[in-house]
């Protein structure tokens, strides 16, 4: 077994582009299979840039066993509003039960603002 350091480097070095780079290497089969480890939920990759109107959703899954839609966005940056919008957008777009938002560093607004939206009651 061939063990190997690892090292923090800038995320914009290995993956230049969020959608060209980063998001194809994340929708392959084994990534989004540790993804899925990581998280414990089986993901399906359904589409990636998948259309929401004239936007995009980095990655459009469902839950293998119960079918449930997820959505994925990719920041390689610290969490703006710009893609909080994004991701509730995309969210509702597709009816998503799961959202998974990858960054680099959360903003305490930011964070926040998910722990406030997860609270609200649904009326369904």
């Amino acid at each position: 077994m061939k063990l190997e350091k690892l090292k923090k480097i800038d995320l914009r070095k290995a993956w230049n582009h969020e959608a060209t780079d980063f998001t194809n290497w994340l929708a392959e089969n084994e990534n989004l299979s540790l993804l899925s480890n990581e998280i414990g939920i089986d993901i399906n990759l359904t589409q990636t840039e998948a259309s929401v109107g004239k936007f995009s959703v980095d990655i459009l899954a469902e839950e293998e066993n119960t079918g449930r839609k997820i959505i994925i966005e990719n920041q390689l940056e610290t969490t703006n509003h710009d893609h909080l919008g994004k991701v509730i957008t995309y969210a509702s777009g597709y009816d998503a039960e799961i959202m998974i938002w990858i960054v680099k560093d959360v903003r305490n607004k930011q964070k926040q603002a998910v722990n406030w939206l997860m609270n609200i009651p649904m009326i369904k």
